[in-house]
């Protein structure tokens, strides 16, 4: 009797072990959103959502599920032994602050056309043409004359040299965001003590260490989700090696 339920535990044992299937639909105000990226964060699997927003991923408990859109926010999960015996799980997205700032059109001066030099020819060309307009012509005579021409080719290249200046004055150089800023923005406390095992004290102490390396430059640049969480599981391999042969 104590043998059978001795092997009916190790059965148990040996199950648990194993990855689940966990199935799941992405939402967004009870919509459904296809090709969605979904990344088990700790067993650094990914798929994707089928059109229906449907999916589908092993884990287990405590493993920690990544869902990564670029118009919606970055959603993370916890596998718990309830996401486990559920069906379906649904997880509800948020639209993205910042794809919503791109979509909002900044707030540029308006170009305020004051009496300088190049109006004010303007202007004695409007009047010049006007005055032309009323000129009494022989009928059936066309004499080929576009009156408003050179008015039209000297405001078309005035506003040229007004967006022109506009243009070197937005296009200011963007200062670069430190690899140290994303990946502190990107994940949270919990992700660097429970996924990449790391004490408190060491946090700050392993950023710096991932942003002397010249590649996350490159990596803070594309600000990708999968590839910032590659380079930071490639280099806390790093970390913890060196961190080793110091003991």
């Amino acid at each position: 009797m104590k043998l059978k339920l001795l092997s009916i535990l190790l059965f148990l044992a040996s199950l648990s072990s194993f990855s689940q299937i966990i199935k799941g639909k992405v939402v967004f105000k009870n919509y459904s959103i296809p090709k969605i990226e979904v990344i088990n964060a700790t067993s650094k699997t990914l798929t994707v959502s089928d059109v229906n927003g449907n999916f589908s991923i092993a884990g287990n408990t405590n493993d920690i599920l990544v869902f990564v859109s670029k118009e919606h926010e970055l959603k993370k999960i916890t596998i718990t032994p309830e996401t486990l015996k559920n069906k379906v799980t649904i997880v509800e997205l948020e639209l993205n602050a910042e794809e919503l700032e791109e979509v909002v059109i900044t707030n540029i001066q308006a170009t305020t056309l004051t009496a300088g030099v190049a109006v004010e020819q303007i202007k004695r060309d409007e009047i010049t043409a006007e005055r032309a307009d009323k000129i009494l012509k022989p009928p059936m005579i066309d004499d080929l004359n576009i009156n408003k021409g050179l008015n039209l080719i000297r405001i078309g290249g005035f506003l040229a040299g007004l967006l022109k200046k506009e243009k070197k004055d937005v296009e200011k150089e963007i200062p670069e965001t430190a690899f140290t800023t994303i990946a502190k923005n990107s994940y949270d406390q919990r992700f660097y003590l429970e996924t990449l095992k790391l004490h408190p004290n060491e946090i700050e102490l392993f950023l710096q260490f991932c942003e002397a390396d010249p590649k996350s430059k490159t990596v803070a640049s594309n600000n990708n989700t999968l590839s910032t969480m590659d380079f930071l599981f490639a280099k806390n391999a790093e970390f913890k090696k060196i961190a080793t042969s110091k003991n």
